[in-house]
Order: C-alpha cells, then structure tokens, then sequence
C-alpha cells in the first residue's frame, strides 16, 4: 500500500475518488437496468428466467428456482462442522445485539381525552437479497435476516445467484436456515430485485427488502424504492482505520484487507500518527496477500482507493476521518474513547 502524507490536498483528492465510486455516478448502467425492472414487471417469471440464462448461464425454471430442503441438508454436509458452529455462535451474537433494539408500542390520553402514541409493528414480507458472484458472505445473510427475525417479521424471502449447475454456495445456505429463511430463490442481480419488488408467478411480491449486491443490484434497489421499503443505496464497501503507535500492525492490516477482498471499487484506508506503523502495516499487507485467493481483486482495491495516510497528530486523524466518513470505522489507539467522542460522521 502507498504511504501518503495527509494533508488537505491528498484529504481532498482521495475523497473526490472515493465519490466517483458512488451510485449516483453510474448513470452509463441506468439504463440496462431499467430495462431489466420494467420486463419483469410486465413478464413476470418469463422474463427472471430469460434473464438468469442470459447473466448466470442457469436454466432457471418454476420447478427450480426454489431452494429444496434436501439442497439445505447437502449444504451442512459439504461445509466443516467447525463453520457451522462459528456462523450458530454468530447468529447468536447477531440475535442478542439486535433484542437490545427492540421498542415498546406507548399510548398516552390527554386530559381533553385526545389519545396520543406509537404503535411499533413488524413488516408482513422482507425480502432479503445476497451477492453470490464474485464471492459468498454468509454474515451477508446472517445481518439482514435475524433483525427482521428479532423484530417479528412474519415471512423472509432471500434471492441469490446460482453457479451454471443451479448450485447455492453451502455457507450461504447453512447461514440462511440458522437465521430463519422461510424461501431461498436461486435468482440474482438486478431481475432478482424486481421479483422481490413487483412479485412474479413464482417470486411473492415484499414490503421491504434489504441486501447489499453489485452496481446493478444497487441502482435496482434506487429504482424500486417507493414499490417496496429498501435498507439503502450502498455503493462499493470501505474501511477507515484509526491508528497510533500502539496498535498491532498485523491486526490493522487484516482488518483493511477484510474490505478490500469484496471487490475492485473496495477502498481500504488507515490514518496513522506513526511512521514506523505505516511501514510495518504497508509490509503486512503486502505478506497476507501473498497467500489470499482473493489476491488479484485485492491489489486492484488497493492500487485504485488503498492508502496509508501519515498525519501529524491526532487532530488531524479526527479531522480526516469525519471529512471521509467510511462505511466502517475502526479506532486502535492508545485513548480510543477520547477519539470516538470526537468523531461526528
């Protein structure tokens, strides 16, 4: 990874860049997706199937498209006891956050007997989209589905893309039936989200869905907002990591190749006040990828929106950080409770 003095000119240029990778900015696939939307709102599962052929080389059909109990089953035997038991401890941990969130419905009558209040409820059908392109993320699964579980939603769909022999990665599978799917659809991209959104012969149409996915899933996902409830418009993952002299250097370095691995508009970035630390985290980095299967994705991440930024003093860190404002943020330092008190973004 480079190692850049920040300063505000470097602060302001990679911003620029990081923007440039915002869906707001992808107005050349607006098109192709509309198109998309629009037939399977008219065709329905003619043209989700028309579609899955032509972009994930399945021959999709009514009696395939759902994911059958005897594919979950082979999907525990394929994968090693001990992942199974990591994603379990993961739902487990996912579930206890989000209980911590739940609210109560509150009534209050007035004098003049007005009655006042909020009534919480949970969504009748969420739809709940997960990449299988480029790579598999069971904890993809895992973060959307279990908050509509802890929060009562009554019936979870989940669409994700099927390899050429119609097969779902097992992780994905095992971590959507720890979490509670009630139907996983072999169909992805930005078809899958209009079955989700407008609902197809096979498809039952939701009231919110959720996901992260490619550009094309993306500008989907801003298309039909209006039809149906969305999380948000996300565009490419990034991680911003604070650091100082004390933080570890291997850890840092695994944490900023955790994001750069989804794919190639990944931005992985660290603000440090140490020099010795840039390099040793610049080495690390450089160590692991080595031996990652990811690597080629990685080094174009890092190449195009990687830095390692050497500020001055931690003010300076704070300041960069609220300016950029990453999806995920890291703080490793000596005071990290003083840091995140100031950061706003």
């Amino acid at each position: 990874m480079r190692i850049v003095a920040l300063t505000p000119e470097t602060r302001s240029n990679i911003l620029n860049d990081l923007l440039k990778r915002s869906p707001n900015h992808y107005s050349e696939y607006e098109k192709t997706v509309s198109e998309i939307l629009n037939n399977v709102r008219e065709k329905g599962d003619q043209a989700l199937f028309e579609y899955t052929r032509k972009f994930d080389h399945f021959d999709l059909n009514a009696g395939n498209i759902r994911v059958t109990e005897e594919e979950i089953k082979d999907a525990y035997d394929q994968l090693d006891a001990g992942l199974v038991e990591v994603i379990r401890r993961s739902a487990e941990n996912i579930r206890a956050f989000h209980e911590k969130q739940l609210r109560s419905s509150w009534f209050d009558t007035k004098e003049d007997g007005s009655l006042l209040g909020m009534k919480y409820m949970p969504i009748r059908r969420a739809g709940v989209y997960v990449p299988g392109g480029k790579a598999a993320y069971p904890s993809s699964v895992l973060m959307n589905v279990i908050p509509a579980k802890v929060a009562g939603v009554k019936e979870i769909l989940m669409t994700t893309p099927p390899s050429q022999d119609g097969r779902v990665n097992p992780g994905t599978l095992v971590a959507a039936d720890i979490a509670g799917v009630d139907t996983v659809y072999k169909a992805g991209g930005a078809q899958a989200v209009a079955a989700m959104a407008f609902g197809t012969e096979s498809v039952a149409k939701v009231d919110k869905l959720t996901g992260p996915g490619n550009i094309f899933v993306a500008l989907a996902k801003k298309a039909v907002y209006g039809y149906v409830g969305i999380d948000s418009v996300a565009g490419p993952s990034e991680i911003l990591v604070l650091a100082d002299h004390t933080a570890n250097p291997e850890y840092v370095a695994a944490d900023l190749l955790s994001q750069a691995e989804h794919d190639e508009l990944a931005s992985a970035i660290l603000i440090t006040t140490s020099a010795e630390l840039a390099e040793r985290v610049a080495e690390a980095v450089e160590r692991f990828t080595e031996n990652l299967s990811r690597r080629e994705i990685i080094r174009k991440s890092l190449d195009n929106y990687g830095y390692i930024l050497l500020a001055e003093n931690m003010q300076d860190v704070v300041d960069a950080a609220n300016e950029i404002a990453s999806e995920h943020l890291e703080i490793l330092t000596e005071n990290p409770y003083e840091v995140m008190a100031k950061i706003h973004n």
